[in-house]
């Protein structure tokens, strides 16, 4: 009996190991996750792109004489038109006659000086003094009589006025002359784009004030050096606007094509940022594991994105689970 019962607990023993090795396996088997799928291809995708800028005046002049004094006469009010060389504000003369009349005075010595220098009357070096008086007296001359007739130096349209005629000059201009033919735009750019983008190259215009019409404009100015921080370069769009009905300070969006590129477009769940980092990454599925790859994202497209890097043309991308999957990870597919 004691024999029988030896073999019998040895039986169950073994049985007990078996039934615990088949219950792990099957552990095993359950914790491999399940995953769906999607194949991606590479398709040829309109490289466009949309900026958002305020326009501004191609230049700005703020007209103020150097030195103060009184204002006689302002000739112009705030929307007038000028032309480029027009006298816009006339300061109190006082100070140019006084220089004017010393000037002639000099002239006058130094013609004199000049004509017994040629004879032999006077010597080199009083001639030489003389005429750095005449040089330097005519200098002053002509720095009065440029900051007293205050003359615009491009064709623009008045922006600001901050005085009247009879007030004294306090600091600010006196006015100012806005040049809006043409306006320009900055906009910032992908550094990916450094390459492509030129001088001269036409773009769209949307003004916010005219709804959906679109104005022809170009790039006139690309940046040389990029932000290390934003990784973007700044471009100046020109928009020849010689209707003047675009003013500075309206709401714009400029639109840029760049033609076409062939590259790979995922759907938008097949994406996922990494917590605490700006980039983005994928699960490439291959051989019954998945794949991590950080990816370079470019457009949106409907519900998906342009890949610039990451993923190549057919490659199966992991499209749910995201969150739980690890590099290397075993997985099954079930794609419905």
């Amino acid at each position: 009996m004691k024999r029988i019962s030896t073999v019998i607990l040895a039986i169950l023993i073994m049985v007990g190991f078996a039934g615990c090795k088949k219950k792990t396996t099957t552990e095993v088997v359950d914790q491999i996750f399940t995953i769906r799928t999607q194949q991606v291809v590479a398709q040829d995708v309109e490289q466009i792109y949309e900026y958002t800028a305020t326009v501004e005046a191609n230049a700005v002049n703020n007209i103020a004489p150097l030195t103060g004094g009184r204002i006689d006469k302002i000739y112009v009010e705030v929307g007038d038109r000028v032309s480029k060389g027009k006298v816009l504000v006339q300061m109190n003369e006082n100070s140019l006659k006084q220089q004017k009349a010393q000037l002639e005075n000099i002239k006058r010595t130094f013609n004199r000086i000049d004509e017994l220098y040629k004879v032999g009357g006077c010597s080199k070096s009083d001639w030489e003094s003389t005429k750095t008086q005449l040089d330097v007296a005519q200098t002053a001359y002509d720095n009065l009589l440029e900051n007293t007739q205050l003359i615009s130096p491009i064709s623009g349209v008045i922006s600001a006025r901050n005085y009247d005629s009879g007030d004294l000059f306090g600091g600010l201009p006196v006015v100012t002359v806005q040049q809006i033919t043409p306006v320009k735009m900055i906009i910032n750019l992908s550094e990916a784009l450094f390459k492509q983008v030129k001088v001269g190259m036409p773009v769209s215009i949307k003004v916010d004030a005219y709804g959906d019409e679109e104005f022809q404009g170009k790039i006139s100015l690309v940046y040389p050096t990029i932000d290390g921080a934003t990784h973007t370069f700044p471009v100046e769009v020109q928009l020849a606007n010689s209707d003047s009905r675009v003013r500075p300070g309206m709401y714009a969006r400029v639109t840029v094509n760049f033609g076409t590129s062939h590259h790979v477009v995922v759907p938008d769940n097949a994406i996922f940022r990494q917590q605490g980092s700006g980039n983005r990454y994928v699960y490439i599925y291959k051989d019954g594991k998945v794949k991590f790859s950080q990816v370079e994202i470019g457009r949106h497209i409907d519900n998906g994105y342009e890949l610039l890097s990451g993923a190549e043309d057919g490659d199966y991308l992991a499209t749910t689970g995201l969150a739980r999957l690890k590099d290397g990870m075993e997985v099954k597919v079930e794609n419905k």
